[in-house]
């Protein structure tokens, strides 16, 4: 309860507080990018329910000949890099937190594509209702191997406490300053998760590094 209190009265009062900031945001990306100003997408909520999340556009649509989106590092333009490294783009999902889709703090809300690729430990992450930022984001971010990413994410779950949300609210503002882990290697934002390497064999994610 005083995590969903927490949740309201933070989320409500920095959309009050941030309208002017999300209103010239909204007519950048309109201008920069044109309509639709939000990207809106279905994710997966708690116990893998899913909702529609919302963020500011940070790619511009472009395809190839044959109708399929280019990749990520085609699409995004420096405006929508900057976005994505401030933050600004994740100021609507303030809304989804106000309505009980997400909370402040937990792990990120990922593809639902990903749902069957989990394994029952990773699948933990769903226990909660996900968060605009969680102690993956602030223990690297998109840098981390799917691998790490889902360890910290299920640790959070098993964790997860009003003093460690403080913490993590804290570190966020830390690395957003910073614009640290924006990104993996070699990527535009992150490789796509294809699931879980057999043991002892090398992930995707690390076969791409290499």
């Amino acid at each position: 309860m005083l995590k969903r209190l927490l949740d309201i009265t933070v989320s409500a009062s920095a959309l009050l507080l941030l309208a002017p900031v999300m209103g010239v945001v909204a007519w950048q990306v309109g201008r920069k990018l044109g309509s639709p100003v939000l990207f809106r997408q279905l994710r997966p909520g708690r116990h893998g329910q899913p909702f529609e999340m919302i963020k500011f556009r940070s790619m511009r649509d472009a395809s190839d000949v044959d109708g399929q989106a280019l990749p990520d590092d085609q699409r995004l333009t420096p405006f929508g890099d900057f976005l994505r490294s401030t933050s600004l783009d994740e100021l609507p999902g303030l809304w989804n937190v106000l309505k009980g889709d997400m909370s402040l703090v937990g792990p990120r809300p990922l593809l639902m594509e990903y749902l069957p690729l989990y394994s029952p430990q990773q699948y933990r992450r769903h226990e909660v209702r996900p968060g605009m930022t969680g102690w993956a984001q602030v223990n690297g971010r998109n840098a981390l191997s799917w691998e790490d990413k889902f360890r910290l994410d299920v640790w959070y779950v098993e964790h997860q406490s009003f003093w460690l949300d403080m913490r993590i609210l804290l570190l966020t503002i830390k690395k957003v300053l910073a614009r640290d882990g924006i990104s993996a290697d070699g990527e535009a934002t992150v490789a796509r998760y294809t699931g879980s390497a057999p043991s002892g064999a090398p992930s995707e994610q690390k076969r791409r590094q290499t």
